[in-house]
C-alpha cells in the first residue's frame, strides 16, 4: 500500500522537493546525486534540483517545465533531458559548461537568437530540437536554413537531431539521405504520384548482403565490434559467478542452525 501511495504522489508532482529527490534517488545528501531521471511527473516547478551539485545526468522529458534558472547552478551536468515541456528561455544554461548532450525537441523555442546563449558551452556536441520519432518540433525547425544556421553556430556540433555531421557515417548519410531525395523529387508530377508500372530493381539480388571488406574502415568496425562483444561475454560471466555465489551465500544463511547436545 505505501509503495502504490508513493507512486501515486510521484506520478503528479508540481515542484520537485528535497523529499521526492531523496526517495527516487535513495540519497540522503542532495549534492551526492549525480543521476537522476524524473519523466512525467507534471513537474513545472524544479524547486530545489540546483542544489544537486554533482548532478551529471539529468531526465526531465514529459513534463509542464517552462523556467530552466535552477539549473544554472549545475556545473557537472553533462546529459540533460528537457524534451516535451513548455520551454521558450535557454539562458540558465549559459552556466552548464560541462553539458555534451541536449535534447530540447517539443518545445516552443521559437528563434535562432533563443539558441545564442548555448555557444559558450564548448563541450557540446549533441542537439536535439526536434524528433520525428515522437513527432516532437520547435517552431525554430521551421525556418528553412536552421539546420546550417545551427551548424554554423555550433562547430563543435557532431550530432543534431539524431543526425551525425561529424566523424564516420555522417558523409554516407548525407549521400543516402541526397539520394532519397532525389528520387522522392521523381516520384512525383504536378503533385501527383506517377506510377511506373514496369519497375525493376536497379540492384542484383543479395546485393546488400553484408560481406567482409577489405577496405580498412570497415576492417576496423569490425574488430572493434568483435572486441565489444569479447568483453560483453566477459561481464555476462563475472556476472553470472557473482550471482550464483550470492545464490549460494544466501541458501546458506536461510538454513536452520543445527546445535549438538
Amino acid at each position: 500500500m505505501d509503495s502504490k501511495r508513493d507512486k501515486d504522489q510521484d506520478a503528479d508532482c508540481e515542484k520537485i522537493t528535497a523529499v521526492l529527490l531523496k526517495s527516487r534517488t535513495g540519497e540522503f545528501d542532495l549534492e551526492s546525486i549525480m543521476f537522476l531521471k524524473l519523466r512525467g511527473l507534471g513537474i513545472h516547478d524544479l524547486g530545489c534540483i540546483g542544489e544537486c551539485m554533482s548532478l551529471e545526468k539529468l531526465d526531465l522529458s514529459g513534463n509542464n517545465i517552462s523556467s530552466l534558472a535552477p539549473l544554472a547552478s549545475l556545473r557537472l551536468l553533462s546529459v540533460l533531458g528537457l524534451s516535451a515541456n513548455r520551454i521558450s528561455n535557454l539562458e540558465p544554461l549559459r552556466s552548464c559548461e560541462s553539458l555534451q548532450h541536449l535534447n530540447l525537441a517539443g518545445n516552443i523555442i521559437s528563434s535562432i537568437e533563443s539558441l545564442h546563449c548555448l555557444q559558450p558551452l564548448r563541450k557540446l556536441e549533441n542537439i536535439r530540437l526536434k524528433d520525428n520519432t515522437y513527432n516532437y518540433t520547435n517552431p525554430v525547425c521551421r525556418n528553412s536554413s536552421y539546420r546550417n544556421i545551427v551548424l554554423e553556430m555550433f562547430p563543435n556540433i557532431k550530432v543534431l537531431d539524431g543526425e551525425r555531421v561529424v566523424g564516420r557515417g555522417s558523409e554516407l548519410y548525407q549521400l543516402c539521405k541526397d539520394i532519397d531525395d532525389t528520387i522522392k523529387a521523381g516520384l512525383y508530377k504536378n503533385g501527383q504520384l506517377v506510377e511506373h508500372p514496369d519497375c525493376k530493381p536497379w540492384v542484383e539480388d543479395n546485393y546488400w548482403e553484408i560481406k567482409r571488406s577489405n577496405n580498412a574502415i570497415i576492417e576496423e568496425a569490425y574488430k572493434q565490434f568483435n572486441d565489444v562483444l569479447h568483453e560483453c561475454r566477459l561481464l555476462n560471466n563475472r556476472a553470472t559467478h557473482v550471482i550464483s555465489q550470492t545464490e549460494r551465500s544466501m541458501s546458506l544463511k536461510k538454513q536452520p542452525k543445527q546445535y549438538a547436545i
